[in-house]
């Protein structure tokens, strides 16, 4: 019994750890690179709030960052930036040199736009670039790197542990690409923590069934794992279909209401483990929201500004990644809630305390994201 109570405390911190994560859209910056017949010539694209943790833009306190604020910055941002940015072509550094300052404003808010130049480095055979840009304020911060040179494409993604990338600009290497963005696409089920909680209260009852006096615990260990394989599958084939018609810009729907919305699946599925709602069809509750779902991933790709060539291999790429980011959230779940499921404690507090606490989180973030407010430090 001491075991399986060890167990149950484990999973429920791993409950709780999950309701007090981040559920914004992560930090991204958006970095494209073009060469030309005598240096290279980049834009990279700073979310205002990531320069404002950085440099401070907001003079007044206001809590609006206005052009002439941002324009009085200019020597910071651009000291900042540029310090954070190197190139070369392995054995000669590049010389960067900022020359605009601009606006633009991508599916999470407003960004500077800092166009600069590369002198120095000739037309390379080989890209090296380090890049350190946000990484001590936020470990999760990502920069999305497109380079284009004579016709061909090539992505990667800068991480703290992926800060020095070498791009061979002789081919495209769809490859290394794929691999990234399959890693992109585990890092988002994982930093996109409403889109883990949603998945996690679905999974909460499936090694139970209803009965007339509540949840009771399913006898063998084949429905339960029927009934998870059906709900990550459910999850899994609704995002990718609207992840996929959202990213090639067949469909569009506001950031903000597809936000709200997604704060809302968290809710009903919540709320659902306590007061029936859709009898056992977790599947289709899976599949109905997992279609909002979708529209918060395609605004990690969309403001890349892929073409479709390019955007195949990141949608395989990152719906790989989601999906095996689900299913490691499956196998550290699955194993320890079968164990305890025939445990009181896993019926009245893991079950009904787990989904009360993320029914809480999640209408918190719902009335934030409606109302456009921030309460909760997370």
């Amino acid at each position: 019994m001491s075991l399986r109570f060890g167990s149950g405390i484990a999973l429920v911190l791993f409950l709780l750890q999950a309701t007090t994560a981040l559920a914004h859209k992560p930090s991204d910056s958006y970095l494209t690179l073009r060469t030309t017949t005598t240096n290279l010539v980049g834009e990279w694209h700073l979310a205002l709030r990531d320069l404002e943790d950085a440099v401070g833009l907001d003079a007044n306190d206001d809590g609006v960052i206005t052009w002439n604020e941002l324009r009085a910055k200019e020597p910071a941002i651009a000291a900042y930036a540029l310090a954070r940015l190197h190139f070369s072509n392995g054995n000669h550094p590049g010389q960067v040199c900022l020359t605009d300052l601009l606006v633009d404003n991508h599916s999470d808010g407003a960004y500077a736009v800092l166009r600069f130049k590369v002198a120095g480095l000739g037309r390379p055979a080989a890209l090296n670039i380090n890049y350190q840009a946000l990484f001590d304020i936020d470990p999760s911060h990502r920069g999305l790197l497109r380079v284009e040179s004579d016709g061909l494409s090539r992505l990667a993604v800068f991480a703290p542990e992926t800060s020095t990338q070498q791009i061979d600009l002789a081919k495209p290497a769809r490859a290394t690409a794929l691999i990234a963005f399959i890693q992109e696409g585990i890092w988002h089920i994982w930093s996109g923590y409403d889109h883990m909680l949603f998945l996690i209260a679905l999974l909460l009852p499936g090694v139970m069934r209803r009965a007339s006096e509540g949840w009771e615990p399913l006898t063998a260990a084949g429905p339960a794992l029927g009934n998870v394989l059906k709900i990550v599958t459910a999850f899994t084939v609704a995002h990718s279909i609207t992840l996929s018609l959202a990213a090639l810009g067949m469909v569009h729907l506001a950031a903000r209401f597809v936000e709200s919305a997604i704060a809302a699946s968290v809710v009903l599925a919540a709320f659902n483990n306590l007061v029936p709602l859709f009898a056992e069809r977790g599947w289709m509750v899976a599949f109905g929201f997992g279609l909002v779902h979708g529209f918060g991933f395609a605004n990690a790709l969309r403001d890349l500004g892929l073409q479709h060539g390019q955007l195949a291999v990141t949608l395989l790429g990152f719906n790989v990644g989601v999906e095996l980011g689900q299913l490691l959230i499956v196998a550290v779940f699955l194993p320890v809630a079968f164990g305890l499921r025939h445990l009181l404690f896993y019926r009245r507090f893991v079950l009904r305390f787990g989904s009360a606490a993320i029914l809480t989180v999640a209408a918190s973030w719902f009335a934030e994201r409606v109302l456009d407010f921030k309460v909760l430090p997370f």
